[in-house]
């Protein structure tokens, strides 16, 4: 029996590579690296689409995460300052450390916007290097997946070619859904809208949306009702098609400003698996203009 195993052993390969272990802070990252990863990644999302990014506890299960991860692959530009740093150093991990090949940061590729002139934290929840939200346009995507390829192919050179080819497909598939999605949303630019947070900054900027109030008093302030009525009261002179939010926030202040200005109240999914038929960057895509095309008629 012994000699038997003995030979067996010298038909099996002298290695068997471990799938990458990527850490995706939110969603859309976690996608993107399935897109370009394949089976030789595996993919831990530390969020979900009905969590508010900024504000995540920083728990044990999410520092073994990073423990055992080959990347970190997130938005950065202060998006996860309240809890990424705490798990970076409690990992260990000196591979995924910032600097290293193994952390990642989009906002990195892309140029960023609603870039403050004065950085001051009574002003709310503002981010120095400016909005991180950058998933709610799609090309940005083709600049951070294009740099996510190379980094990927960097860390696990011996899977290179495979994460250079996956990236040219997904790429052709992704500009040719752009011009769709573009040709699809012609009826809404220029069209006027409020929003409950500043998160579909390079949404609106990609489509010619207007946007024309915002729910929020400050960033990552919830608004009282007193401020709410004089939203409402601006919209009069300044009018609204619809008020948009995200997913993950309550739709208590949207919905209250909707009825009182007669515009619908608009949840977008925000990123990956935030409504129905967005369990990947395709789908987030599709229904995010299904619903903008939806509440502007």
């Amino acid at each position: 029996m012994k000699q038997f195993f003995a030979a067996l052993l010298l038909w099996l390969p002298l290695s068997v590579h471990a799938a990458l272990n990527v850490f995706a802070c939110e969603p859309e990252w976690g996608a993107l690296a399935r897109e370009i990863g394949g089976d030789d990644v595996k993919v831990y999302n530390a969020t979900t689409a009905m969590q508010d990014p900024h504000r995540i506890e920083a728990r044990p299960s999410l520092i073994a995460q990073t423990r055992r991860a080959g990347l970190v692959v997130c938005s950065g530009a202060e998006l996860e300052v309240g809890w990424l740093p705490l798990l970076l150093r409690e990992s260990g991990n000196a591979a995924v450390q910032p600097g290293r090949p193994g952390y990642f940061e989009a906002t990195r590729y892309v140029t960023l916007l609603d870039k403050p002139a004065i950085v001051d934290r009574s002003q709310g929840d503002v981010h120095a290097a400016g909005n991180p939200h950058i998933q709610t346009d799609p090309r940005n995507l083709l600049r951070v997946g294009a740099a996510l390829a190379q980094r990927l192919s960097e860390v696990d050179p011996a899977h290179a070619a495979a994460y250079q080819a996956r990236w040219k497909t997904f790429s052709i598939r992704w500009e040719a859904a752009i011009a769709r999605w573009q040709q699809q949303a012609a009826p809404l630019k220029g069209m006027p809208v409020a929003v409950q947070h500043k998160s579909f900054t390079y949404l609106l900027n990609w489509l010619g949306l207007r946007e024309v109030a915002t729910l929020e008093p400050k960033p990552g302030v919830e608004p009282s009702l007193g401020y709410l009525a004089e939203v409402a009261a601006r919209l009069k002179t300044s009018p609204a098609r619809m008020v948009l939010r995200a997913a993950y926030q309550s739709p208590r202040a949207s919905e209250w400003l909707a009825e009182r200005a007669d515009i619908p109240a608009v949840a977008l999914p925000f990123t990956v698996g935030g409504a129905p038929g967005t369990d990947d960057l395709f789908g987030l895509f599709d229904v995010t203009l299904a619903e903008l095309l939806k509440g502007a008629k």
